[in-house]
Protein backbone atom coordinates (compact mmCIF):
# COMPACT_ATOMS: atom_id res chain seq x y z
CA UNK A 1 0.00 0.00 0.00
CA UNK A 2 1.31 3.38 -0.89
CA UNK A 3 0.12 5.26 2.20
CA UNK A 4 -1.31 8.04 0.06
CA UNK A 5 -4.20 10.03 1.36
CA UNK A 6 -7.45 10.22 -0.61
CA UNK A 7 -8.39 13.48 -2.32
CA UNK A 8 -9.60 16.21 0.09
CA UNK A 9 -13.26 15.61 -0.78
CA UNK A 10 -12.95 12.16 0.82
CA UNK A 11 -12.95 13.61 4.32
CA UNK A 12 -9.44 12.60 5.35
CA UNK A 13 -7.22 9.54 5.24
CA UNK A 14 -8.61 6.13 4.35
CA UNK A 15 -9.10 3.47 6.99
CA UNK A 16 -5.81 1.79 6.16
CA UNK A 17 -3.66 4.92 5.92
CA UNK A 18 -1.12 5.20 8.70
CA UNK A 19 -0.83 8.89 9.62
CA UNK A 20 2.68 8.27 11.01
CA UNK A 21 3.98 6.93 7.68
CA UNK A 22 1.85 8.89 5.21
CA UNK A 23 4.63 11.48 4.85
CA UNK A 24 7.14 8.71 4.04
CA UNK A 25 5.67 8.10 0.59
CA UNK A 26 8.27 7.52 -2.10
CA UNK A 27 9.68 10.73 -3.53
CA UNK A 28 8.90 9.89 -7.15
CA UNK A 29 6.08 7.39 -7.59
CA UNK A 30 5.12 6.54 -11.16
CA UNK A 31 3.08 9.36 -12.65
CA UNK A 32 -0.65 8.71 -12.76
CA UNK A 33 -2.11 8.06 -16.17
CA UNK A 34 -4.53 10.49 -17.76
CA UNK A 35 -7.16 7.75 -17.88
CA UNK A 36 -10.23 7.95 -15.66
CA UNK A 37 -12.27 4.85 -14.90
CA UNK A 38 -15.54 4.18 -13.13
CA UNK A 39 -16.06 0.98 -11.14
CA UNK A 40 -19.67 0.01 -10.49
CA UNK A 41 -19.99 -2.85 -8.02
CA UNK A 42 -22.74 -4.64 -6.16
CA UNK A 43 -23.32 -7.77 -4.15
CA UNK A 44 -26.37 -9.55 -2.93
CA UNK A 45 -27.67 -12.62 -1.18
CA UNK A 46 -31.03 -14.34 -1.20
CA UNK A 47 -31.34 -14.70 2.52
CA UNK A 48 -28.78 -13.17 4.84
CA UNK A 49 -26.74 -15.30 4.80
CA UNK A 50 -27.87 -17.19 1.74
CA UNK A 51 -26.89 -17.92 -1.84
CA UNK A 52 -24.79 -14.91 -2.78
CA UNK A 53 -23.14 -13.30 -5.80
CA UNK A 54 -21.41 -10.13 -6.87
CA UNK A 55 -21.36 -8.03 -10.00
CA UNK A 56 -18.80 -5.48 -11.05
CA UNK A 57 -17.92 -3.56 -14.17
CA UNK A 58 -15.35 -1.01 -15.28
CA UNK A 59 -16.31 1.82 -17.60
CA UNK A 60 -14.28 4.51 -19.28
CA UNK A 61 -15.31 7.72 -17.49
CA UNK A 62 -15.15 9.78 -20.67
CA UNK A 63 -16.97 7.55 -23.13
CA UNK A 64 -19.08 5.42 -20.79
CA UNK A 65 -17.85 2.32 -22.65
CA UNK A 66 -17.90 -0.87 -20.56
CA UNK A 67 -14.35 -2.23 -20.63
CA UNK A 68 -14.69 -5.25 -18.35
CA UNK A 69 -17.50 -6.85 -16.38
CA UNK A 70 -18.00 -9.87 -14.16
CA UNK A 71 -20.87 -11.43 -12.26
CA UNK A 72 -20.23 -14.59 -10.24
CA UNK A 73 -21.90 -16.63 -7.53
CA UNK A 74 -19.82 -17.02 -4.35
CA UNK A 75 -21.80 -19.66 -2.47
CA UNK A 76 -23.45 -18.96 0.87
CA UNK A 77 -22.53 -15.56 2.29
CA UNK A 78 -23.99 -12.40 3.78
CA UNK A 79 -24.97 -9.43 1.69
CA UNK A 80 -22.05 -7.39 3.08
CA UNK A 81 -19.52 -10.08 2.15
CA UNK A 82 -20.97 -10.14 -1.37
CA UNK A 83 -20.73 -6.33 -1.58
CA UNK A 84 -17.04 -6.42 -0.64
CA UNK A 85 -16.41 -9.23 -3.14
CA UNK A 86 -17.95 -7.03 -5.84
CA UNK A 87 -15.68 -4.15 -4.86
CA UNK A 88 -12.62 -6.40 -4.95
CA UNK A 89 -13.54 -7.71 -8.41
CA UNK A 90 -14.12 -4.16 -9.67
CA UNK A 91 -10.77 -2.94 -8.35
CA UNK A 92 -8.99 -5.96 -9.85
CA UNK A 93 -10.53 -5.22 -13.24
CA UNK A 94 -9.66 -1.52 -13.02
CA UNK A 95 -6.08 -2.53 -12.32
CA UNK A 96 -6.15 -4.83 -15.37
CA UNK A 97 -7.33 -1.94 -17.57
CA UNK A 98 -4.85 0.65 -16.24
CA UNK A 99 -3.16 0.31 -12.83
CA UNK A 100 -2.37 4.05 -12.72
CA UNK A 101 -5.79 5.36 -13.72
CA UNK A 102 -7.86 7.57 -11.44
CA UNK A 103 -10.91 5.58 -10.33
CA UNK A 104 -14.33 6.50 -9.05
CA UNK A 105 -15.96 3.59 -7.21
CA UNK A 106 -19.75 3.72 -7.24
CA UNK A 107 -21.73 1.38 -5.01
CA UNK A 108 -25.13 1.35 -3.37
CA UNK A 109 -23.60 -0.11 -0.19
CA UNK A 110 -23.23 2.80 2.21
CA UNK A 111 -21.37 0.48 4.58
CA UNK A 112 -18.64 -0.45 2.09
CA UNK A 113 -18.22 3.08 0.73
CA UNK A 114 -17.98 4.68 4.18
CA UNK A 115 -15.62 2.00 5.50
CA UNK A 116 -13.29 2.21 2.51
CA UNK A 117 -13.27 6.02 2.67
CA UNK A 118 -12.21 5.73 6.32
CA UNK A 119 -15.27 7.42 7.76
CA UNK A 120 -16.74 4.31 9.43
CA UNK A 121 -14.95 1.67 11.46
CA UNK A 122 -14.88 -1.94 10.37
CA UNK A 123 -16.36 -3.73 13.35
CA UNK A 124 -17.28 -7.16 12.00
CA UNK A 125 -14.33 -9.57 11.92
CA UNK A 126 -15.50 -11.15 8.63
CA UNK A 127 -15.25 -7.76 6.87
CA UNK A 128 -11.69 -6.92 7.90
CA UNK A 129 -9.84 -9.34 5.56
CA UNK A 130 -12.07 -8.25 2.67
CA UNK A 131 -11.49 -4.56 3.39
CA UNK A 132 -7.76 -5.22 3.66
CA UNK A 133 -7.75 -6.98 0.28
CA UNK A 134 -9.69 -4.10 -1.29
CA UNK A 135 -7.24 -1.61 0.20
CA UNK A 136 -4.30 -3.41 -1.43
CA UNK A 137 -6.04 -2.93 -4.79
CA UNK A 138 -6.86 0.72 -4.18
CA UNK A 139 -5.53 2.84 -7.03
CA UNK A 140 -3.34 5.89 -6.39
CA UNK A 141 -6.31 8.21 -6.95
CA UNK A 142 -9.75 7.00 -5.87
CA UNK A 143 -13.08 8.59 -5.06
CA UNK A 144 -15.65 6.58 -3.10
CA UNK A 145 -19.21 7.44 -4.18
CA UNK A 146 -22.41 6.07 -2.69
CA UNK A 147 -25.20 5.92 -5.27
CA UNK A 148 -28.88 5.06 -4.86
CA UNK A 149 -29.78 1.51 -5.85
CA UNK A 150 -31.55 2.78 -9.00
CA UNK A 151 -28.21 4.16 -10.23
CA UNK A 152 -26.43 0.82 -9.79
CA UNK A 153 -28.59 -1.24 -12.16
CA UNK A 154 -25.80 -2.61 -14.36
CA UNK A 155 -23.89 -4.13 -11.44
CA UNK A 156 -27.15 -5.34 -9.87
CA UNK A 157 -28.09 -7.08 -13.15
CA UNK A 158 -24.77 -8.96 -13.04
CA UNK A 159 -25.52 -10.08 -9.47
CA UNK A 160 -28.96 -11.36 -10.44
CA UNK A 161 -27.66 -13.16 -13.53
CA UNK A 162 -25.13 -14.98 -11.37
CA UNK A 163 -27.76 -15.86 -8.76
CA UNK A 164 -30.09 -17.08 -11.52
CA UNK A 165 -27.44 -19.46 -12.88
CA UNK A 166 -26.08 -17.42 -15.82
CA UNK A 167 -22.84 -15.95 -14.48
CA UNK A 168 -20.73 -13.55 -16.50
CA UNK A 169 -17.09 -14.59 -16.23
CA UNK A 170 -14.46 -11.97 -16.92
CA UNK A 171 -13.39 -13.87 -20.07
CA UNK A 172 -16.75 -13.15 -21.77
CA UNK A 173 -16.30 -9.39 -21.80
CA UNK A 174 -17.28 -6.80 -24.34
CA UNK A 175 -14.72 -6.36 -27.08
CA UNK A 176 -12.68 -3.11 -27.02
CA UNK A 177 -15.12 -1.61 -29.51
CA UNK A 178 -17.80 -1.85 -26.84
CA UNK A 179 -19.64 -4.59 -28.74
CA UNK A 180 -20.21 -7.66 -26.65
CA UNK A 181 -19.63 -11.14 -27.99
CA UNK A 182 -22.76 -13.21 -27.53
CA UNK A 183 -25.16 -12.17 -24.78
CA UNK A 184 -22.51 -11.66 -22.09
CA UNK A 185 -22.12 -7.90 -22.27
CA UNK A 186 -25.05 -6.86 -24.39
CA UNK A 187 -27.24 -5.83 -21.48
CA UNK A 188 -24.51 -4.06 -19.56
Amino acid sequence: MSGRRPPPDQGGPGFFDDPDTAADVEASPPPPSDRRLVVEADGGSRGNPGPAAYGALVRDAGTGETLLAEGLAIGRATNNVAEYRGLIAGLEMAREVDPRAAVEVRMDSKLVIEQMAGRWKIKHPDMLPLAMRASTLRPPEVVWTWVPRAENKRADALVNRALDGTPVPRAEQPAPSGRAPGAAGASL
